[in-house]
């Protein structure tokens, strides 16, 4: 009787730990709640388009840029056109000029590079994403970089 007494009390703490240890979980909203926004609540905010990486459309063009030094790190968005030669899909393939001061600095084949050693002082930049055989494709952005000294 004495080794059953302990069982007991060991059975009951347990379940008790058991019982009380259960988690409650609220039930999920279901109500759907529209908010409208206006144009006063968006204050000089940059609006960057989503979008389906091979959907049908218009190919576009986004460009952000940073500037180090005597350096300008440059990340593009191209929907529609790929720079790599071996994709075989039934996407456009091409590559991107690079013009510093309305001259022909370089040509790039990814979508992310750096334009390095420009000399101090303001430049505009303007970067063109052409076919392989160089005719455009029509989309192009321009920028201008202040390098400092």
């Amino acid at each position: 009787m004495k080794k059953i007494i302990p069982f007991y009390i060991l059975f009951f703490l347990l379940t008790g730990i058991i019982c009380g240890c259960q988690k409650d979980l609220p039930k999920p909203e279901t109500k759907l709640k529209i908010v409208s926004l206006d144009q006063s609540n968006i204050l000089h905010a940059e609006i960057v388009p989503v979008f389906y990486q091979y959907s049908k459309e218009f190919p576009s063009l986004f460009v952000q840029h940073e500037t180090k030094g005597n350096q300008v790190f440059v990340e593009c968005i191209v929907n529609g056109i790929s720079f790599r030669e071996s994709d075989h899909s039934k996407q456009k393939v091409g590559k991107m000029i690079v013009w510093v001061d309305g001259k022909r600095n370089s040509e790039v084949t990814s979508a992310a590079f750096i334009i390095k050693g420009l000399s101090p002082g303001g430049h505009k930049l303007k970067l063109e994403v052409v076919k392989l055989n160089n005719d455009p494709y029509g989309l192009a952005k321009e920028f201008m970089v202040n390098i400092p000294r």
